[in-house]
């Protein structure tokens, strides 16, 4: 019943958070206007800028930022207890992140739908734009070129979940079109969409099956036979596919792909807190077996900082500021949808983040491989979970989900499977709209640097491409630099990400803080606290990572952490300069708010 009580007490948390805090940030600190000018109507051209639902936004903004950041950081971060992580993605979730993605927005939103990089110049100097541009590349890079990886890594754990995702792609466009061409209702529109997502589940689950037991193979087996490694295939056609989803209008795949994902997560949510209590009532082993709280062992770094920036999207994360000022802001209809979208939004991915800290906290300890309870949970959580690969870090999340799922009778093989669409599909949200937005960042600098043709979107997007597949399949040790077939040469950079990503969250807050002082009063401390906060946690992790990496000898880590650690820190004392001076107008007034 411990399970039960806490998904109910952090569920009734984030609804009160919603309706108190939300509301007064919503009122009183940003003071949104329903009849304000948006980028969507001001500069509508039916690619980028396009006037929708608050819905719908709501569902691509959320599949967006959600990715399986809010499954494999608590996946991660567990491994300190289930108290901690579960306070971080609660209490952090409801005071910085959730502030931290529904300032960006609503700033981008005055802003003509413009990047945090590009508000930066205006509410700080013209050169901290620079630093900022560099940051968010570098960090857009790793994850187009990463995610390629992580979607290939779970089709090789999960093949059952390939045909499903690829099949979202027609489903997707058809719904884009059923909505916008043919002005079909939005609810029966989108119970059509999901059903036949769901079929699909199910069909690849029994093809699958099927396939193994006719010919003692999966259906997609032969992959592993080319030349080149699955994982590199795979990432080749998810980098053309992304090409064309950022290429095309936004509402003809990204947002109606983004809403079907985001319905997706929202019955998968709705059948694991059901799970809750059938498995409450069902199992006499449902229970906390994780530790409430363990102390460092082995090669685990301390709590202090590195919980912080391991457990990211759950609680707060700097790629959230990416979409916010990205490709959200560019289709909200009203200024007064943003804390539906900003707020709302990242409180779901905190009760994401609950509900997979109870998966693997009390779903895991009812069963694994003969052990049950706390023996269970330290059969995967025997050191440090995060040099050991995505496929283990997802195991312990599959596999108590699965076991609460059984509780609903589920069984263990089409909840696998659900689990398996789900971590893809997010990955692969994540992944298109990460070259969007790179799009959108090399298309800002091209305008900034006079290069139109390189601001065009088919250019921009293919030079976005290129560099993460670069990124991807080059691979590089020491002096060394060779073709690695497999698309894992993204994984070495893999560890800066962590740091990094929550590095953008503490300078959008910084931007944020600097918007809020230049409208007076003490406005500024509901973003400058946790700007703070976030610097002071972040600078220390990139410091204790940066002795690890010289010691290690690992001089790329060494070298582009270090850089982005100096950047950081000249980008942070020109604020602080300005905000003493007291002198906060933006460099060119651009707010229509």
């Amino acid at each position: 019943m411990d399970a039960l009580l806490l998904m109910l007490i952090c569920g009734a948390g984030y609804v009160i958070a919603y309706h108190t805090y939300g509301r007064f940030l919503a009122r009183k600190i940003f003071r949104l206007n329903p009849d304000a000018p948006v980028p969507s109507r001001e500069f509508q051209d039916g690619v980028d800028y396009v006037p929708s639902r608050k819905e719908v936004i709501f569902g691509h903004h959320f599949t967006s930022i959600a990715g399986t950041g809010p499954i494999v950081g608590p996946a991660i971060g567990i491994i300190w207890g289930w108290l901690p992580a579960l306070l971080w993605v609660t209490l952090g979730c409801i005071l910085m992140g959730a502030v931290h993605d529904f300032g960006t927005l609503v700033i981008s939103l005055r802003n003509e739908g413009k990047s945090i990089s590009e508000i930066a110049a205006r509410y700080i100097n013209p050169r901290v734009r620079l630093i900022f541009f560099l940051i968010v590349f570098l960090a857009l890079l790793i994850i187009i070129a990463i995610f390629g990886v992580v979607i290939a890594t779970v089709f090789k754990l999960y093949p059952e979940c390939i045909l499903a995702i690829w099949l979202q792609i027609p489903i997707a466009v058809l719904l884009g079109w059923a909505i916008y061409k043919k002005n079909a209702p939005l609810t029966f529109s989108t119970f059509l969409a999901v059903t036949a997502m769901y079929a699909t589940v199910a069909l690849g689950a029994w093809l699958e099956g099927f396939w193994k037991s006719r010919f003692g193979h999966g259906v997609f087996a032969f992959l592993d036979s080319w030349p080149i490694p699955s994982t590199g295939t795979w990432t080749i056609i998810l980098l053309i596919y992304c090409w064309f989803a950022s290429t095309l209008p936004v509402t003809t795949l990204l947002q109606p792909r983004d809403y079907i994902n985001a319905w997706q997560l929202f019955l998968i949510m709705m059948l694991l807190g059901l799970s809750v209590p059938a498995a409450a009532f069902r199992y006499d082993n449902f229970h906390l077996s994780a530790p409430v709280y363990l102390p460092r062992f082995a090669d685990v770094p301390p709590l202090l900082p590195m919980m912080f920036v391991t457990i990211a999207c759950g609680a707060i994360s700097g790629f959230h500021s990416l979409v916010a000022s990205g490709t959200s802001p560019k289709q909200i209809s009203r200024e007064t949808d943003a804390q539906f979208i900003g707020y709302g939004s990242m409180l779901v991915e905190g009760m994401l983040a609950v509900l997979v800290i109870i998966c693997i906290a009390a779903g895991l300890g009812i069963g694994t491989g003969g052990l049950t309870g706390r023996a269970a949970w330290d059969q995967f959580y025997t050191g440090w979970m995060e040099g050991r690969g995505l496929g283990n870090n997802l195991q312990p999340v599959v596999i108590g989900a699965s076991n609460m799922l059984a509780a609903l009778g589920i069984p263990a093989v089409l909840g696998a499977a659900i689990m398996g669409v789900f971590a893809s599909s997010f990955a692969g949200t994540t992944m298109d709209t990460a070259v969007r937005i790179q799009r959108y960042v090399i298309s800002e600098l091209a305008t900034d640097f006079k290069l139109p043709r390189l601001a065009n979107r088919w250019t921009a997007t293919t030079l976005a491409v290129v560099t993460a597949a670069a990124v991807a399949f080059i691979n590089t040790s020491g002096r060394t630099i060779s073709f690695g077939a497999d698309a894992k040469g993204a994984l070495r950079l893999w560890p800066l990400f962590g740091t990094v990503n929550q590095l953008m969250a503490a300078l959008a807050l910084l931007v944020v803080t600097m918007y809020l002082k230049r409208k007076g009063g003490l406005k500024y401390l509901v973003a400058a606290g946790p700007c703070l906060i976030m610097l002071a946690l972040t600078g220390w992790a990139m410091i204790l990572n940066e002795i690890s990496y010289f010691r290690q000898q690992n001089w790329l880590l060494c070298g582009l952490g270090g850089a982005v650690f100096l950047l950081a820190c000249w980008m942070t004392i020109e604020t602080l300069i300005l905000f003493l001076k007291g002198s906060t107008a933006p460099a060119q007034e651009q707010e229509k708010s």
